[in-house]
């Protein structure tokens, strides 16, 4: 703002209500965080599920005088964060009752349809059955009405099975 408008650095700072003090502060990593920070990179590196709040407790076992808030500042400084647990993907078919999965290998081979739910302006409810073909991605069939029951879903494939 001083360059732009080329004016003193006090009256830049008044119009824009800083204190001038800000401009002459220069952030600096306090020498005492290093050892403290290459030690969490220790404990993590053979334990990523371990939290900030596990580290401040090994950190504390091994002496360090750590409060929480400062483990987690640096914590965050450092970019740390436990990964996500991978969740057991369940296998689809392999119950006796279990049903195949089929990849769409050519036009009308695999469908799918679902229920939709929506309402119109004065709030009355409409549901749609939108039945897909997979391999074109093409809407065989919409169907809109205010309820929509098993029969009426019969009907409809019944009538595209024909």
């Amino acid at each position: 703002m001083q360059e732009e408008l080329e004016v003193a650095q006090r009256r830049a700072c008044r119009v824009i209500g800083q204190p001038r003090s800000t401009q002459r502060y220069t952030p600096r990593a306090p020498e005492r965080d290093r050892p403290l920070v290459q030690r969490m990179w220790e404990l993590v590196r053979p334990h990523p599920r371990y939290g900030y709040r596990r580290i401040t407790a090994l950190l504390r076992q091994e002496g360090w005088p750590v409060n929480r808030k400062r483990i987690w500042r640096l914590w965050r400084q450092e970019g740390l964060k436990v990964p996500q647990k991978q969740r057991k993907r369940r296998h689809l078919g392999q119950s006796a009752n279990g049903i195949l999965r089929h990849r769409p290998e050519y036009p009308s081979h695999v469908w799918c349809y679902d229920f939709l739910k929506d309402q119109t302006t004065d709030g009355r409810p409409l549901k749609l059955l939108p039945i897909e073909d997979e391999y074109t991605r093409e809407c065989l069939a919409l169907d809109v009405a205010r309820s929509i029951t098993a029969n009426d879903v019969i009907h409809t494939l019944t009538r595209l099975f024909a």
